[in-house]
């Protein structure tokens, strides 16, 4: 062996002998911060005064959202966008006032209210690897003309042309632009419990085909059925919606079980919407009627999914969300004179309205390690800040084009004492604003009613009709919204005008986008 060779051989085998050395130190590869699953359980029609932690007179039990409560934080001034559904929905899902964009609700059949641009909840939380889900009601829009057959003709009721026929759709074919087209992975749901079609849909298609005209079944335990008129699958029972719906979403968390991918779970209920179809093991359980059954069977729904998420080892990194999207239905106010129960608790006005009963809503957070148990924050919040404050738990930096109204409540979830909003704009339709700021709320009408109040209820509670062009109010010393200062304070009513009408003009309230001005 000359010198060459046996330099070669030497540096071979101190290779062989440092293999092993270098193999049994890799280098580090980056770790994903550890994330919450998120959870959000969004109640439909349910009032602030329905959630009993929070009403000392409540005639319905809820066990298992109290429990939830003691656990967590609760808000007493937390805020819908809207008096209403579908707005409520979409500015929960993008961290924007819905009026900049509508006002109304998505009707039968029709289109979606997102622009193809814009980013929503569930997109982001998919950017941060999140697997998505939303099962339940939609409410938010399809495009519903991709399947409708050219020649569909609407069905006449009455004389008048409402709604589809059955055949009007080629029901083989999927359906475009909903929830899957903006965010989620996975949807299941009937979209809205009193619309059309009456069937099941599972991501974009329907389950079974629906071939008959819409039949209420059962009859309400209380109001009206309130369905739309359009194609029903054969035997289609509205009171097995709500149970159906909570074991799809205590299946799909089942399914969670052996990922390592952390979840994102939207469950939007149909109740205690109308028509209000407690299943029969819930009739006669609470004080309240057939509503009152209802509310106490949604509260059940709500233990299943807390329970699922105990069962599969979710609890502790797994941050849940319960709150409403507006206030309760004008069945409402003869609950309050049949049973004495009071849907909206001390508040004045219900769902549509823009007094305090038609936005301000129950809301939950639990988030164990983080939020501490059985604290109760007077902290004003909005649904549109959950998308800013859901951002900064997950370590997304929000562009400047969405979630322009969103402001961020985390340091109050770690116990922050100090509020991080101190005002917020209410609005269900384009002819009646009011700006809330600090404990002050200005209505930019004689009043903030939209659903008729009957005149007993004006007499029961004291209320008078305004004098003036608007009313403002103290909801310090008067959360039921009877005192009228507008004649009293002109200098606040000015500024809270000025306020409402640059939040409105400037397209954005973000601070995160204030500051870059």
């Amino acid at each position: 062996m000359n010198l060459l060779q046996e330099v070669i051989a030497h540096v071979l085998w101190v290779s062989v002998l440092a293999a092993p050395i270098a193999f049994s130190q890799p280098a580090e590869t980056p770790k994903s911060p550890t994330w919450p699953n998120i959870v959000i359980l969004y109640a439909d029609d349910m009032g602030y005064g329905d959630l009993a932690i929070q009403n000392q007179e409540s005639k319905i039990p809820t066990p298992h959202l109290d429990r939830l409560a003691r656990e967590g934080m609760r808000f007493t001034d937390a805020h819908s966008s809207s008096g209403i559904c579908t707005p409520s929905r979409y500015a929960l899902l993008t961290g924007r006032y819905h009026w900049r964009k509508f006002h109304g609700i998505v009707n039968a059949f029709g289109d979606s209210v997102f622009a193809p641009e814009r980013l929503t909840l569930p997109e982001m939380m998919q950017g941060q690897g999140y697997r998505t889900a939303c099962i339940g009601k939609w409410h938010l829009g399809w495009d519903w003309k991709a399947i409708q057959k050219p020649e569909a003709k609407q069905i006449e009721i009455n004389g008048k042309k409402r709604g589809s026929a059955a055949d009007a759709f080629d029901w083989s074919r999927p359906i475009p632009n909903g929830p899957l087209a903006h965010g989620f992975d996975h949807y299941f749901g009937d979209d809205v419990p009193n619309f059309p079609p009456y069937t099941w849909i599972e991501n974009d298609r329907v389950l079974q085909v629906p071939t008959v005209p819409y039949v209420p079944d059962p009859k309400p335990a209380e109001g009206a059925p309130e369905g739309r008129p359009g194609p029903m699958v054969a035997g289609w029972k509205q009171d097995a919606v709500m149970p159906e719906l909570t074991r799809r979403a205590v299946q799909w968390i089942s399914e969670q079980k052996s990922s390592d991918t952390p979840f994102f779970l939207y469950f939007p209920w149909t109740s205690p919407h109308a028509p209000i179809v407690p299943a029969k093991a819930y009739h006669g359980k609470t004080r309240a009627g057939g509503y009152g059954d209802f509310v106490h069977q949604s509260d059940a729904h709500a233990g299943q999914i807390l329970e699922a998420l105990d069962a599969h080892g979710f609890r502790e990194n797994t941050l849940v969300i319960f709150t409403s999207d507006n206030g309760p239905e004008h069945y409402a106010y003869p609950r309050v004179r049949d049973f004495g129960h009071r849907s909206a608790g001390e508040l004045r006005g219900l769902k549509r309205d823009i007094w305090e009963g038609g936005h301000r809503v129950p809301f939950v957070i639990r988030w164990p390690g983080v939020v501490k148990p059985g604290t109760v924050s007077k902290a004003l919040i909005g649904q549109i800040d959950l998308m800013a404050t859901i951002a900064e738990i997950v370590g997304h930096e929000l562009p400047d084009t969405a979630a322009e109204d969103s402001q961020s409540f985390l340091p109050i979830l770690k116990g922050a004492a100090n509020a991080t909003r101190d005002t917020l704009v209410h609005n269900t339709y384009a002819d009646k604003f009011a700006i809330r700021h600090g404990s002050w709320v200005l209505i930019e009408a004689p009043n903030g009613q939209h659903s008729r109040v009957p005149k007993w209820v004006m007499e029961a509670e004291s209320y008078e009709t305004n004098a003036h062009p608007a009313a403002l109010f103290d909801l310090n010393d008067d959360l039921g919204q009877r005192e009228n200062r507008f004649a009293e304070q002109p200098d606040k009513v000015l500024a809270l005008r000025a306020r409402l009408k640059e939040i409105r003009e400037r397209g954005f309230s973000a601070p995160r986008l204030l500051e870059k001005r």
